[in-house]
């Protein structure tokens, strides 16, 4: 068994095709099959099911194929701390962030990172602040960007405080609180919302704030992405409560500040476990270290 037939197999697993994997590997299918079919014999097990429509994996197919992507990346790992104690950063860097990051300008860092480590291999990936953080504890991110409400802490990382500042209401231009200079939760109270799902991160910092003063609102409309969320405001749907830092990005909307309304706090998180040395690198970047600002 080598490392070569694990990453064969682990490029048939995830495209479901030998034709596909082989592409991907840059090798002729008929050596790629040959490969795989020699680990199975070694194996003494089918590590996948073949018919002329599909490939899937077999029950032992599913057993290999964790240790075989953590001995890669056991290799990998072991390959960039060599590197490193060469002078030299190398890898993959794998980081996430909620769509409305606004403590650290990302695609900046990031782009400055890449001038100073171009050997690294860098991967972004957005999702929700609860989702990221599961994923930094279970290694799948080096490190990620949250939006939570003040007080959230989370288990089984690192983290930092970056930055908080307040929500502010998000309205089309015709709407009949455009016009106003500010606005409180009693006034809102009564207007449709485009919010984020339930239950999430994102939503629970608007939620508190409304039970907190007693009031209750319709949410009509529950979207996954700001982008869409945007849109429907701009139609007229409804409106959105969306942080202030992030809200200077949008062109056509009027946004309103709330004298009463939610926080947010921008958090960074990262593994409790040694960094790799290209995390290692960024979050030096980021000065990790340095405590967070005063709330």
């Amino acid at each position: 068994m080598d490392l070569q037939q694990m990453r064969y197999v682990l490029a048939v697993a995830e495209t479901a095709s030998f034709t596909r994997a082989a592409e991907r590997c840059h090798i002729v299918q008929s050596a790629l099959s040959h490969q795989v079919a020699r680990l199975e014999r070694e194996l003494g097990a089918r590590l996948f099911d073949r018919t002329s429509r599909r490939v899937r994996l077999t029950t032992a197919g599913e057993a290999f194929l964790p240790a075989a992507r953590q001995a890669l990346e056991a290799a990998d790992r072991a390959r960039a701390e060599v590197a490193a104690a060469t002078g030299e950063i190398r890898g993959a860097l794998t980081v996430g962030s909620i769509p409305t990051v606004a403590a650290v300008d990302l695609p900046a860092v990031l782009r400055d990172y890449r001038l100073r480590y171009p050997r690294v291999r860098i991967s972004l990936r957005a999702g929700s602040s609860e989702r990221l953080v599961e994923q930094v504890r279970d290694g799948r991110l080096d490190a990620a960007f949250l939006g939570v409400q003040p007080g959230f802490r989370a288990q089984g990382v690192r983290d930092r405080e970056l930055a908080h500042g307040q929500h502010v209401a998000v309205v089309a231009p015709g709407h009949p609180l455009a016009a106003r200079r500010e606005v409180d939760l009693r006034l809102l109270a009564d207007e449709v919302f485009v919010d984020f799902a339930a239950g999430s991160a994102a939503r629970a910092q608007s939620d508190q704030a409304f039970a907190a003063a007693g009031l209750r609102r319709e949410v009509a409309f529950e979207v996954s992405g700001v982008e869409l969320m945007v849109r429907m405001v701009r139609h007229g749907l409804g409106i959105a409560l969306l942080p202030a830092s992030f809200t200077t990005e949008l062109h056509g909307l009027r946004c309103v500040p709330i004298t009463d309304g939610p926080v947010r706090v921008e958090r960074l998180v990262w593994s409790r476990f040694t960094p790799s040395p290209a995390a290692a690198a960024f979050l030096a970047m980021l000065d990790a270290s340095r405590p967070g600002p005063a709330a």
